[in-house]
């Protein structure tokens, strides 16, 4: 008997320590999406290797998205040299309108991963209201920061944040 309530105890204690170990792995909502290439994609997965990451909810018909995703673009590359960071920029143009996002971006020539939610789920997981709104996650998927609507020099704060996150 008193081997059975050692073996319960440690069996519960084990499974305790892996839930909450799991349950605070990462503050990305869980939802699946699609890709450019129209295949399916969990956002469990979304991470950046120990590296911080920002995920934007944009849409082709939104200005201020299009504005913000452009500035960052500009940037992009000293941003991705210096600090690692990865940008994956989440569209929520519904079904009807999704097959101009592909050539949209092409257009712009955005270096980022691009993710598509035209059902919203996405969106709802990470209780978007409105677009463009940016979270800013730590390597480990830790939410650090985030804004919504955009303003032209928002993009540099963006960069502080990132900055500090990767020591530098």
């Amino acid at each position: 008997m008193k081997k059975l309530f050692i073996l319960v105890t440690v069996t519960l204690i084990s499974n305790l320590s892996i839930a909450q170990t799991t349950s605070t792995k990462t503050d990305v909502g869980h939802a699946s999406v699609k890709t450019l290439e129209g295949k399916e994609f969990n956002t469990a997965s979304i991470s950046n290797d120990g590296k911080p990451f920002i995920i934007d909810f944009w849409a082709t018909w939104c200005k201020p998205c299009v504005a913000e995703l452009d500035a960052i673009n500009e940037e992009y590359s000293q941003w991705k040299e210096e600090t690692g960071v990865k940008v994956f920029a989440v569209s929520i143009d519904d079904s009807r309108s999704m097959s101009r996002v592909a050539p949209y971006v092409a257009g712009k020539g955005w270096d980022y991963t691009i993710l598509l939610d035209p059902n919203g789920d996405f969106k709802r997981a990470m209780n978007v209201n409105s677009v463009p709104h940016t979270f800013l996650f730590d390597g480990n998927g830790k939410l650090v920061a985030q804004h919504n609507n955009y303003s032209a020099g928002d993009e540099d704060n963006l960069f502080e944040e990132i900055k500090k996150l990767s020591g530098k």
